[in-house]
């Protein structure tokens, strides 16, 4: 295939090179972090998770010398390829892959997950290579904002109160804490609770005006 050309580059293009032959297919592989768990009653379940990072991978020959297959207008010396690459992955910086075709293209950052590479058997000097890369996502800490907790307490809304209201009795004639708990609180001896609940001091006991409203504690 010629409609198409590979280059790898470093740092911002300091460094790189357009591969000299392109290779006879590249392999992408696209999948999915789905995880499989067993559940005890259920069986097999299936967890889907978010895309996994793309893999490319493609092998070929880097050249000792000019052969009808080499397209790259500049071509190195076949170590000096390996090199390159060697030096790249020891890095550990993601270079750039860049797939230009009459198709598709390609044009991402990578990090290079795999180089293998041997002397041909063909022409001296040739190296024959297999390179495996990934797509490489660019990812940095974020700030976290700490909160005060007792502040955020204090600017926080009042939580509604849904407590039932208490409920309040108007004093009659002759009436006293005694009669009133009585009534409502099926005990006169609890007047005293009616007492305390409404701040009423004993000097008031033997004269509480008629109209006085009191609150009445729960049953």
């Amino acid at each position: 295939m010629t409609d198409y050309e590979i280059w790898l580059s470093f740092n911002n293009e300091a460094e790189g090179f357009q591969l000299p032959e392109n290779p006879s297919s590249i392999e992408i592989k696209d999948a999915n972090s789905n995880k499989t768990y067993h559940i005890s009653g259920l069986g097999e379940i299936n967890v889907l998770k978010d895309s996994s990072l793309t893999e490319y991978t493609f092998e070929g020959v880097f050249s000792s010398q000019k052969n009808p297959f080499v397209l790259a207008k500049r071509v190195l010396e076949p170590e000096r390829y390996v090199d390159y690459i060697r030096k790249w992955m020891a890095s550990k910086q993601p270079i750039r892959f860049v797939f230009s075709g009459s198709t598709f293209s390609i044009n991402i950052l990578a990090s290079i997950e795999a180089f293998e590479w041997k002397e041909a058997g063909g022409a001296v000097g040739d190296i024959e290579y297999k390179l495996s890369l990934k797509k490489y996502v660019h990812y940095a800490a974020q700030k976290v904002k700490v909160v005060n907790q007792a502040a955020a307490n204090k600017q926080a809304s009042p939580r509604p109160d849904n407590r039932a209201p208490a409920k309040t009795y108007k004093l009659v004639k002759d009436d006293s804490l005694w009669k009133i708990a009585q009534k409502f609180l099926g005990s006169g001896s609890r007047y005293k609770e009616i007492q305390k609940l409404n701040n009423i001091k004993e000097s008031e006991l033997r004269k509480l005006p008629i109209g006085l409203e009191v609150k009445l504690p729960p049953k």
